[in-house]
């Protein structure tokens, strides 16, 4: 039997998959450095963004942070369940005080692991990479 599209396709060009591997190396340094705050990278940028902006809804979230809503429900219930976050008033998620304490103690963990990438892509890298994130955004609704 003959695979000719398989025989010829070569997956280490693609795309998806290079962007993947980027996403699990950026992670596992961020992770290192937030574990002992009991926070995964999406909770941890939940925070940030109900920090930052207050009054979100679910969809605004999710739209904001090219989040899938059962990636988006999972977080929150956590957030919940630790009184980082608040649906008090509900369908509208705020961070609680309890929320913005944890991350006044997480940013310098954070904080290292922004240093530790930066190192690692120079500034050239992260240019690139806010190049690539404006270009995708532009094509997404």
């Amino acid at each position: 039997m003959e695979f000719p599209l398989l025989h010829a396709t070569d997956p280490t060009t693609c795309i998806s998959g290079k962007m993947s591997r980027i996403s699990r190396i950026t992670s596992s340094i961020f992770r290192k450095h937030i574990k002992p705050f009991g926070l995964s990278n999406s909770q941890m940028s939940l925070l940030f963004l109900l920090s930052k902006r207050q009054g979100l809804t679910q969809k605004e979230i999710c739209d904001i942070l090219h989040m899938e809503k059962s990636t988006l429900n999972r977080n929150l219930k956590r957030l919940f369940e630790r009184d980082y976050a608040s649906k008090k008033d509900f369908p509208e998620i705020n961070i609680t005080v309890n929320g913005k304490l944890l991350l006044e103690k997480a940013i310098p963990s954070w904080n290292e692991a922004m240093n530790e990438i930066r190192s690692l892509l120079n500034e050239d890298g992260e240019a690139a990479v806010d190049s690539i994130l404006f270009k995708l955004k532009q094509t997404t609704p």
